[in-house]
């Protein structure tokens, strides 16, 4: 991200080209493009609790038809929390060029590495004494990743009208997790890993005489998968976890190989000088191929004190499919407005730990996709010849969400696609310069979420209880963001920014019992540019040094709130240089 040539972010559920399921928006990093000319840029960075980062770049033309660009990323800190050190090495590499007159390849391949300490949650007694304190130590809780992208993008362009891309891509990961919600009653160790190979298959076509620009498609997925899950033994001193061993024990160790194939269409149509209209349609085919690697006689439960239930599901075939409509229609109202509306339809198959991971589960195998109907209505443009705006009020429901319930005749412990929830609000972003020195920018929204179905499992012995009419628990009803930028005209080259975030309150559990108040805190900025190629700048976050948690919660009966201290005021410093 911090490299990145631009950023997408697009609201709600994806359309027909990104795919079915990203119910709540898509975030789409695009790297930067190989440069005209030889370049090179570097942009050390150090900060508060050991904060060290050192981004770089280079790239040149290779010859008159090709060219590539080189980013580094090395991160490192110690963390404000006892204990929480954090890594990241990242590399991407891009080669552009031409092939003939009329087709060009864009070639990526990144690699990241990622070793992150376990961060525990904090009660209220130590979450006000000292926000610092962590419960795991030596590793325990950790995160270790690995992972490889590769792909080559050819775009063929045989004239004006015509687009074909074809972009087969590879992708490698291994994820090494310790959770840290489950060390308390199942501590374990996983293993996560899959590979990929796929074709993303795309032709467009452009009918000018009728304003018509139509697209077809198809992405393919093949993803080889594997899990092993083992049992730990945990040890602490003075309630803090100081180091885990392994049992011996396996709970899991099963392959799953994936295959998805997506073909859409989507049309996009100039209907008259004021109206647009856009519609799509997507259908996903989902296939796994489950195999349970363990041998028959490993127990899948033991009773008493330090016992477990890990069921398996038997090795087997499973297959979902789905169509997803997309419609869109914008009408300017003016030169300088818009309105707009949209509804998709998308849906999320059960993932292959929902499915197989089954815990004390009887049924897993029986999950359906969770389905989501969303509409959007808004307005966008430019007002009083300044400020730009964008207003939006949307209403999504979320449909054969997955809950757990007991089976009042077996007295097993089963999952079922029955949950509905539904998500209302409105956002507003606003932005514009004030001044030749002063600008500012604000987006805000309120959102009202609620469960209409759903009935889960709580406490010891397992009872059930209905949310419907609850609201959602850790669902901040407000969401706020103000900046100001200061550009002096006495000073050329320099830029203030103070920032104003706002997390409003919202219930911690679902049985709305408890509450998080919210926080609001200040970050300040300032970059100041030495010359055209070296820049140096600063930023405070939390400048008032306001406690606050990230994320709060309780379980369900417990009044016993569970806060993740976020970041005490820090200081941060970087210079960037351009050769």
């Amino acid at each position: 991200v911090p490299q990145a040539g631009r950023i997408e972010v697009i609201k709600g559920p994806g359309s027909a080209l990104y795919g079915s399921d990203s119910i709540g928006g898509i975030i789409n990093a695009i790297t930067r493009p190989s440069p005209r000319e030889a370049e090179f840029e570097i942009n050390p960075e150090i900060g508060s609790d050991g904060w060290r980062r050192l981004l770089a770049t280079t790239g040149a033309p290779l010859g008159a038809n090709s060219g590539f660009r080189l980013d580094l990323n090395l991160t490192d800190n110690t963390g404000f929390r006892d204990a929480s050190d954090y890594s990241r090495y990242a590399t991407t590499a891009r080669l552009d060029g031409f092939l003939g007159d009329h087709t060009t390849h864009k070639t990526i391949l990144s690699y990241t590495q990622v070793d992150q300490s376990g961060v525990s949650g904090l009660e209220a007694a130590d979450y006000f004494a000292r926000s610092t304190k962590n419960f795991y130590h030596g590793d325990v809780g950790r995160r270790e990743v690995d992972a490889l992208r590769l792909s080559t993008e050819f775009v063929y362009e045989p004239n004006a009208i015509s687009q074909l891309r074809l972009t087969p891509f590879v992708r490698d990961n291994q994820m090494k997790l310790m959770p840290s919600w489950m060390l308390s009653y199942d501590p374990n160790d996983r293993d996560y890993q899959f590979q990929s190979y796929g074709l993303m298959a795309q032709y467009r076509h452009k009918l000018p005489e009728r304003q018509l620009e139509w697209i077809a498609g198809i992405d393919i997925d093949h993803s080889p998968s594997t899990y092993q899950e083992i049992r730990l033994a945990t040890t602490q001193v003075s309630g803090i976890y100081t180091d885990t061993t392994a049992t011996g024990r396996i709970n899991y160790d099963f392959s799953a190989d994936q295959l998805s194939v997506s073909p859409y269409v989507h049309g996009q149509w100039q209907a008259s000088d004021r109206l647009s209209l856009s519609s799509g349609l997507r259908y996903d085919y989902f296939y796994v191929d489950y195999q349970d690697r363990l041998a028959a006689s490993v127990a899948q439960r033991q009773a008493g004190f330090g016992g477990f239930t890990h069921l398996r599901p038997a090795s087997q075939d499973l297959s979902w499919d789905h169509a997803s409509p997309k419609l869109g229609v914008v009408y300017a109202l003016s030169a300088a407005h818009s309105a707009y509306a949209n509804y998709h339809h998308s849906f999320r198959v059960p993932s292959t730990g929902e499915l197989f991971r089954a815990g004390s589960s009887t049924n897993t195998t029986e999950l359906q996709p969770v389905k989501t109907d969303s509409v959007e209505i808004g307005m966008r443009g430019q007002g009083f010849g300044w400020i730009n705006y964008d207003l939006a009020v949307y209403h999504m429901d979320i449909k054969d969400d997955i809950v757990s319930y007991i089976d009042t005749v077996s007295n097993d412990r089963k999952v079922t696609n029955a949950g509905k929830t539904r998500h209302q609000g409105i956002e507003i972003a606003l932005g514009g310069e004030l001044s030749a020195q002063w600008s500012v920018q604000t987006a805000w929204s309120v959102s009202r979420q609620k469960y209409i179905e759903y009935t889960a499992l709580f406490g010891f012995p397992t009872t059930q209880i209905n949310y419907a009419g609850k609201a959602v628990g850790k669902a901040p009803k407000t969401l706020g963001n103000l900046s100001v930028q200061f550009k002096p005209t006495a000073l050329q080259g320099l830029r203030l920014e103070a920032e104003w975030e706002h997390l409003g309150r919202y219930h911690t559990d679902e049985t709305n019992t408890q509450q998080y108040d919210g926080h609001d805190l200040l970050n300040l900025r300032a970059n100041y540019a030495l010359s055209p190629k070296l820049e140096l700048y600063g930023r405070i976050i939390n400048v008032t040094d306001r406690r606050h948690s990230t994320y709060t919660s309780n379980q369900v009966g417990d009044p016993d709130l569970e806060y993740r201290p976020g970041l005490s005021r820090s200081y941060f410093l970087g210079l960037k240089a351009k050769f």
